[in-house]
């Protein structure tokens, strides 16, 4: 079926979404959501503390701080951590949620027209889908819009005219989000006891810098399906603001469904893939996934880091040694993206692929 964007609610609310066939999932992927913990969640980090040690010159040696303790600890255990106190300014991340709902709020004949399945176009809407064996894909509850983004350079001349705001609001948002990846990029690389500057080098030069906004309407019947589908992210690093006072983002831990409650002027941050291989398996890249609510939309926006299609991913040489043997063979990450399109609307395993003891179960 093909997609099509959503027509959203009016203003009072009289414009009904229904829970049409191609959204239901099977009943064995259906998210159970009475089972989800909502007493337990992620780290919520201050940011605002000391960076560095007593007398550490930022290099890889002495006791580290107690920020950065507090970031691997998260990194490891989780994969996943909430910052406050983080430095972008409260009034930014509100209008650029703001431009998000204007965006969304266009007409769908207009959003249809930036309708693509074409991975490979910088700036569309998409729909994502799961692949069902024995029947029809079935559709996310979501709608999300895709572009490139930069601290540096402009590009907000790629975007849409409509709405205005989000041009004029989007250069300034992703300078503030560049300098805070940079930050936390040190900070990972101080709590593998690595030089700061260390995962940043090894990402590479011109990174692969994608934003994505997502909008959830509210749907009828959240137990039938997902807003998206179980996942990890395929780059480095994930910056994610999300609605104030709406749940839906949910991480797995021990086995188990956690909710990420929206802490207010709060940044989300997701380790991806890139990194667990980086780290040698020492942080953690983990599945995790957006439900949906009857009564009120989320948003959120999405700012993905990661590398190029020509930088070469594997272990770093310095968290491999015999105690801790490499866990993944090293790989040109455009190699990483043939595998993950080529597992496009499953529960994708992609750095699985890359596992150095899966390809010796294979024989490759």
């Amino acid at each position: 079926m093909e997609a099509k964007p959503f027509t959203f609610r009016s203003a009072n609310g009289t414009t009904p979404l229904t829970l049409s066939s191609n959204f239901i999932l099977p009943k064995d992927r259906r998210p159970l959501l009475s089972e989800v913990l909502t007493s337990a969640s992620i780290p919520i980090i201050d940011m605002s503390e000391q960076e560095q040690s007593s007398g550490d010159d930022g290099r890889a040696h002495g006791e580290p701080s107690p920020l950065v303790q507090k970031i691997s600890q998260a990194c490891e255990e989780f994969g996943f951590f909430q910052i406050i106190n983080h430095g972008v300014p409260r009034d930014l991340c509100r209008k650029m949620m703001t431009a998000v709902a204007q965006f969304f709020q266009l007409p769908p004949e207009e959003r249809a027209q930036l309708f693509s399945e074409d991975p490979t176009k910088p700036v569309k809407i998409l729909n994502y889908n799961l692949k069902i064996e024995g029947q029809e894909k079935v559709s996310m509850w979501s709608e999300s819009f895709s572009h490139p983004w930069d601290p540096v350079d402009d590009f907000a001349h790629l975007l849409p005219t409509n709405p205005p705001l989000y041009k004029e609001v989007v250069g300034e948002y992703a300078k503030e989000i560049g300098a805070l990846v940079s930050r936390l990029l040190r900070l990972l690389s101080r709590g593998l006891g690595l030089e700061e500057d260390c995962l940043q080098k090894r990402v590479g030069e011109r990174p692969r810098l994608r934003a994505q906004a997502n909008m959830y309407p509210p749907c009828p019947d959240p137990e039938q399906t997902l807003g998206l589908a179980v996942h990890t992210d395929l780059n480095a690093l994930t910056v994610l603001l999300q609605s104030e006072g709406v749940s839906g983002l949910q991480v797995i831990k021990d086995g188990k469904w956690v909710a990420v409650d929206p802490v207010p002027n709060a940044f989300v941050i997701n380790l991806g893939d890139q990194i667990q291989v980086l780290s040698n398996g020492r942080y953690k890249s983990v599945h995790h996934r957006a439900v949906t609510n009857k009564k009120m939309e989320r948003m959120s926006l999405a700012m993905f880091y990661g590398p190029n299609k020509d930088t070469i991913i594997g272990p770093i040489e310095d968290l491999v040694d015999e105690e801790h043997p490499p866990l993944y063979r090293s790989y040109h990450f455009a190699q990483y993206l043939d595998e993950f399109f080529k597992q496009m609307g499953t529960r994708r395993m992609v750095k699985e692929v890359f596992e150095l003891r899966h390809q010796g179960l294979c024989g490759s």
